[in-house]
């Protein structure tokens, strides 16, 4: 059986291919039927391990998901992957028959798209690591609003004078861009082909590959009890 991450990533043609090459047994086709029970019923994405204490002792659910994803690529609805956590979503191919009329969402800011930007590629990220990538303060409406959306969550701290805290991408991150995990998100090469580079770029110039660990960095500390005590611009407009 091939690798299980590039399972993961199957495409319509490509799954087609590989359910006509790879037919689990009657153990698997079991497993896959009490993972797809597990993901219908939950009301919120499904962890792996969460899925692991429903299953029997032993079971291999890596091959149970690569299968099952495979059998919905061509459905209605989709077996995604969210880091280590699973959903059924509507084929984004359907999305047009289910739309509905709704308030119009708030629209970013230009600096709170900048400061998200800055935090999904360069996390942890503090705000002084922000604002010397910006070139201007960071005003603490912006982080307010980003902290808001859940999409930016408070880390812990750096492990340097001040202990300032440390910021990053969150699930609900991944679920609004349609993500699976932090390093999908568009390298230089991607970028340049979007025409969001215009022109040279300076010698040397790139673009940072994205992590997001779930666990704290070397140096970085949990946040504690103490005040967070960090010390934004004021909300005056920003450049």
């Amino acid at each position: 059986m091939a690798d299980q991450d590039s399972l993961f990533d199957l495409k319509a043609a490509d799954a087609a291919a590989f359910l006509a090459r790879e037919t689990p047994d009657e153990a698997q086709r079991e497993v896959m039927r009490l993972c797809e029970a597990l993901i219908f019923a939950a009301t919120e994405p499904l962890s792996e391990d969460e899925m692991l204490k429903r299953l029997p002792q032993g079971a291999a659910l890596a091959p149970a998901l690569a299968y099952l994803k495979a059998e919905y690529v061509s459905r209605g609805v989709n077996l995604v992957r969210v880091g280590k956590k699973w959903m059924f979503r509507t084929a984004p191919d359907l999305a047009w028959a289910l739309q509905r009329e709704q308030q119009e969402p708030r629209k970013l800011s230009r600096a709170a798209m900048e400061t998200l930007a800055i935090i999904a590629y360069h996390q942890p990220a503090t705000r002084a690591e922000i604002e010397d990538i910006r070139g201007v303060a960071l005003s603490k409406g912006t982080m307010d609003v980003l902290l808001e959306t859940g999409w930016v969550r408070l880390r812990g701290r750096r492990r340097a004078p001040g202990r300032p805290v440390t910021y990053g991408t969150t699930e609900n991150f991944l679920l609004h861009f349609g993500l699976e995990q932090i390093s999908d998100l568009p390298g230089l090469d991607e970028l340049k082909a979007a025409g969001l580079f215009d022109g040279r770029l300076p010698k040397g110039f790139g673009v940072p590959q994205p992590r997001d660990d779930a666990g704290l960095l070397e140096d970085e500390e949990p946040l504690g009890e103490e005040p967070l005590n960090e010390a934004f611009a004021s909300d005056l407009p920003e450049e």
